[in-house]
């Protein structure tokens, strides 16, 4: 048996000590190796969801990444692009880190009072911060509060973007904590996307058992495709035909939906609530093209609907709104006008 001199056995135990405190002290710092995120090569995925971060870069963004690189998560952080021009080495860390990068507005500010002018203004400023930090040149883009209407979509149509809202609420922005983020985001089909943030603690510790419970539902993390708006395959397809999905998900886009005429179900969800405005978020389910009918309660007025076509009775109070090849789930703002009570109520769905 051949032996090792001691020499060497000294230098290896040095040199693994050595190792061992640089690791610890980068740990300690927070700091983001740059390497892409990489999901376990053992993970069945029958479908994708888009796991979405808003507001950053921030300084709690390295804690972030640190967190989606440890469970093997890659996802889209939609930029504020102030926020960029200030944490420029935050940006680049996402990037490194395999993360995708969408535009969300310059300031956070309310885009639908803007004339076009200033909307064309704001995004192209927030690309141009992007772009020259990072090189990446956004084809998403999320709109403060979720507020949105047909000439901001055609100014960001008009950049190379696609309007992106999302399908669940995380409402970690209002104080949710770690158990009901996990379970809202439990909510998640596949196809669909979920709204966190960052620099809130507890988006950060629920991300552990968000995976678990994707996992357990062979849904994995992907990209938001820019000419459908949903999750797909980190490599932009969707998944492979034939696959079946698990128990209770949403068929992919390729299933043939049902006859037209039939019935579905559309469950609304008020998602976010300020001093004038409210947004409601409408999923349907049963149905792969559908029309739904919404009632809304005089004075209160819808001002912007995504997602989906809508019109409106000679009353103004009853809204149809038909699928426009965005997915499942649409979404409007109404304003108060006085009556901030009242919340809308589904009158029907109608496949095809």
């Amino acid at each position: 048996m051949s032996t090792v001199p001691v020499q060497t056995l000294v230098r290896s135990k040095r040199l693994r000590a050595l190792l061992s405190v640089v690791a610890t002290a980068v740990a300690a710092c927070g700091v983001v190796i740059a390497a892409t995120a990489t999901p376990s090569s053992a993970a069945t995925c029958n479908g994708y969801v888009g796991l979405t971060f808003d507001d950053g870069p921030t300084g709690s963004t390295s804690a972030l990444l640190n967190v989606l690189r440890a469970n093997g998560v890659r996802a889209t952080m939609f930029n504020v692009g102030q926020n960029v021009q200030n944490n420029r080495s935050a940006a680049q860390a996402q990037v490194a880190a395999g993360m995708w990068i969408g535009n969300h507005s310059w300031n956070h500010a309310h885009m639908t009072s803007m004339s076009q002018s200033q909307m064309q203004s704001d995004l192209s400023q927030t690309n141009s911060a992007i772009q020259s930090a990072t090189g990446v040149q956004p084809n998403l883009f999320r709109p403060p509060y979720g507020e949105t209407n047909s000439t901001l979509q055609s100014v960001a149509s008009s950049l190379g973007m696609r309007q992106v809202i999302w399908d669940v609420d995380s409402q970690d922005w209002n104080g949710a904590s770690v158990s009901q983020i996990v379970a809202n985001a439990s909510r998640l089909q596949a196809g669909q996307v979920i709204l966190m943030h960052d620099g809130i603690q507890n988006t950060r510790d629920a991300i552990g058992q968000i995976m678990a419970n994707l996992t357990s539902r062979n849904l994995c993390p992907g990209m938001i495709s820019p000419s459908t708006g949903r999750a797909v395959a980190p490599d932009g397809t969707t998944p492979p035909p034939g696959t079946t999905p698990p128990p209770g998900t949403t068929p992919p886009p390729s299933t043939t939906p049902p006859p037209a005429g039939g019935t579905c179900t559309a469950a609304a969800t008020t998602t976010n609530v300020w001093g004038d405005r409210y947004n409601t978020s409408v999923t349907v389910s049963g149905a792969g093209t559908w029309t739904v009918v919404v009632a809304l309660t005089a004075p209160q007025k819808v001002s912007s609907v995504w997602n989906g076509s809508a019109s409106w009775d000679s009353s103004g109070n009853v809204m149809t709104v038909r699928s426009n090849g965005s997915g499942a789930t649409f979404g409007f703002t109404t304003m108060f006008n006085g009556n901030s009570s009242a919340r809308p109520q589904i009158r029907s769905c109608t496949a095809g």
